[in-house]
């Protein structure tokens, strides 16, 4: 099990309660939300190949930056970095959910079936509840789509080594 922390328990009664911007535009609330069990194949590219692909290549990651404020109140994005509320992100792409050596994940994780990808990642960001029920990550999601893709382009650039080969 976990430690909580200060900070993550804070985090988690904020964002739980679904603070996040709304962009107000038509399928950006609870329509049609992707989920673990639709999600489908799956497309593994590099890093270095998302970041050059739309929407990732006109990303602002200043604004990821941002973003990614609400991810390090629970996870670290650096090599070798520690679990904490959540698993250490560094190199999550292109592996397997639920195989950050060291991390208790909740049972909906470790059953789950779906590798880390921009597109599973936005989905997840979106609303981590509705995509993989049951999970245990109390964060009540990113609304904005800009947001969204914001911090995946960010997270690209941050949590993998250049040069690094994905699993």
């Amino acid at each position: 099990m976990q430690r909580l922390t200060l900070v993550g328990i804070l985090a988690a009664l904020v964002f739980a309660s679904g603070c996040g911007r709304d962009s107000g535009e038509p399928g950006t609330q609870a329509d049609a939300v992707l989920t673990a069990a639709t999600l489908g194949e799956q497309v593994v590219l590099s890093n270095a190949d998302q970041l050059a692909s739309a929407p990732y290549n006109s990303a602002d990651t200043k604004n990821g930056a941002a973003q990614a404020r609400l991810c390090r109140a629970c996870h670290t994005l650096e090599s070798g970095g520690m679990n904490m509320l959540g698993p250490n992100l560094h190199g999550f792409f292109g592996k397997r959910v639920g195989t950050v050596e060291g991390f208790g994940y909740s049972n909906a994780l470790l059953a789950a079936d779906f590798v880390w990808t921009p597109r599973a990642l936005d989905a997840w960001l979106q609303r981590p509840a509705a995509f993989l029920p049951g999970n245990m990550m109390a964060f009540g999601g990113i609304r904005d789509p800009q947001d969204r893709v914001d911090l995946i382009a960010y997270l690209l650039e941050e949590t993998n080594d250049e040069g690094e080969q994905q699993q």
